[in-house]
């Protein structure tokens, strides 16, 4: 099995494959401007995050946190296709108004809002965005629009005094859900301990990024970290996920912990060091190896046959 599934180191630049822009991380006042979609001596940056992952929903998160304590006045749910799980847009206005908010919860890339009645689920599919009190954590995603519509805002808590929380969702990929079943989440990645981690590769002969993006297993990594991580780590995504040696889960492991980190510390899931070469034609930043552009798992996938094996 190791002889079959290693390849060569592709040593040099290949022709016809070139690296982006620079990626962010060395030069900490770009990073800066980075974040802020300013313009940098390099020229204009824009700042858009692909989808939510885990470090974007984990800011929603945090901007929900501001509504704990807060009675919720009212329910905005005029949407029967956003309410998910069996529930209904009644039963989020008879079930909610007048619940007081106690926790903002997360696990992967759900958020479950902790009232003193029923427990509120959060999804956001891939344009979904939160809005507390008038302000957003994050204003725009990729494949959202600049502009706002009303019947965006899918759903919306008024509070009694004053301020809401509306999930704002163009696309209409996310949802809303009443005491959603959160056994069946793996262990949220942000605190993945090693054991975990090899528990949710377990003995499968999926390839190792849909096992890492399988929800079930591994709760909170979406296209972008998972190919971050992996390049990082060295490892093929396309490689069964049982076939991982201990010296290699444990680099795989580190290198998830890393990428989290250093992400969040960036600004969002788009500034892994792989992101600008993410494009066709695109090489690795690493080794300069032309890089692979797949479907693994269902999601597209770029990666380094020169030293990911």
């Amino acid at each position: 099995m190791e002889t079959a599934r290693r390849r060569p180191l592709l040593l040099g630049r290949q022709a016809g494959c070139h690296r982006g822009v620079p990626p962010q991380g060395s030069d900490p006042q770009a990073d800066r401007h980075h974040r802020a979609g300013r313009r940098t001596p390099r020229g204009p940056v824009v700042v858009r995050p692909a989808v939510p992952e885990i470090i974007e929903v984990e800011a929603y998160r945090r901007a929900i946190s501001a509504t704990e304590g807060r009675t919720i006045a009212s329910v905005h749910a005029p949407d029967e296709w956003f309410a998910k799980g069996g529930t209904t847009t009644d039963a989020l206005r008879s079930e909610l108004t007048g619940a007081r908010i106690e926790e903002a919860r997360r696990i992967g890339k759900l958020v479950i809002v902790d009232t003193d009645g029923p427990r509120l689920g959060l999804r956001f599919g891939m344009t979904g965005k939160i809005v507390v009190d008038g302000a957003m954590p994050i204003d725009h995603l990729l494949y959202d629009s600049p502009r706002h519509e009303p019947a965006w805002d899918r759903f919306g808590l008024e509070f009694e005094g004053a301020g809401a929380m509306v999930l704002r969702d163009p696309r209409r990929l996310g949802g809303v859900q009443l005491d959603p079943d959160e056994s069946r989440l793996g262990p949220d990645a942000l605190s993945l301990t090693l054991g975990q981690l090899r528990t949710a590769l377990g003995r499968s002969t999926a390839a190792l990024k849909a096992r890492l993006l399988d929800q079930q297993r591994l709760a909170g990594l979406g296209n972008l970290l998972a190919d971050e991580a992996l390049w990082r780590a060295r490892v093929s995504p396309v490689r069964e996920a049982r076939s991982l040696d201990a010296s290699e889960t444990a680099r795989l492991h580190r290198a998830i912990r890393t990428t989290l980190r250093v992400l969040d510390q960036r600004g969002g899931s788009h500034t892994g060091d792989l992101q600008p070469a993410r494009v066709r034609g695109g090489c690795c930043p690493r080794d300069g190896a032309a890089l692979r552009r797949e479907q693994v798992g269902g999601r597209t996938t770029y990666w380094c046959p020169g030293h990911q094996i």
